[in-house]
């Protein structure tokens, strides 16, 4: 007599992150459509940028003609004390006023609606900070990942961004 056995659970999809630090906005969306992004999730706290292309609404632009959509988690920002922080060069006193910053209930509210996205799609969390070590996203990422069970890929810069400063040199 066979044995009714249930199929295995799929896998969650991959968790991304990218920072666009040293990158062209088009750069960026090769790189999110290559890893097959279906959803970009702005975990800045201003997401205003002095880099073309990357600010609000000039990134969701970006993003929907190359069908990525886009949300804005404004709460899983860094505030402006870790900024600081990491611009004066101490990465860990940012992750220490990141994470007394995630203990609020708007930033609680925002991870919990982060993770319910992250689990229906493939979904990939910008901040500016090219490493993630130095940033606050590998911290959300975390976050997000102890609950969904995803793996958290890192993406780096893109191919076409690399030969360009070759060819710069």
């Amino acid at each position: 007599m066979a044995r009714d056995t249930l199929p295995p659970a799929p896998l969650p999809p991959d968790l991304l992150t990218i920072g666009y630090e040293g990158c062209t906005v088009q750069g960026t969306l090769a790189t999110l459509a290559a890893a097959r992004v279906a959803l970009l999730i702005d975990v800045r706290a201003v997401p205003r940028s002095r880099k073309p292309g990357f600010s609000k609404r000039q990134l969701a632009a970006g993003l929907d003609e190359a069908g990525i959509r886009y949300v804005h988690l404004q709460d899983l920002g860094t505030p402006k004390a870790g900024r600081d922080a990491v611009r004066a060069g101490h990465p860990e006193i940012m992750e220490t006023i990141f994470r007394e910053h995630m203990t609020s209930d708007r930033a609680q509210a925002e991870l919990g609606r982060a993770k319910a996205l992250a689990r229906e799609t493939r979904a990939c969390l910008l901040c500016f900070e090219h490493d993630p070590a130095c940033c606050h996203r590998r911290i959300v990422a975390e976050m997000i990942a102890a609950d969904t069970d995803q793996t958290v890929v890192h993406l780096g810069r893109d191919v076409g961004e690399a030969e360009a400063r070759e060819r710069r040199g």
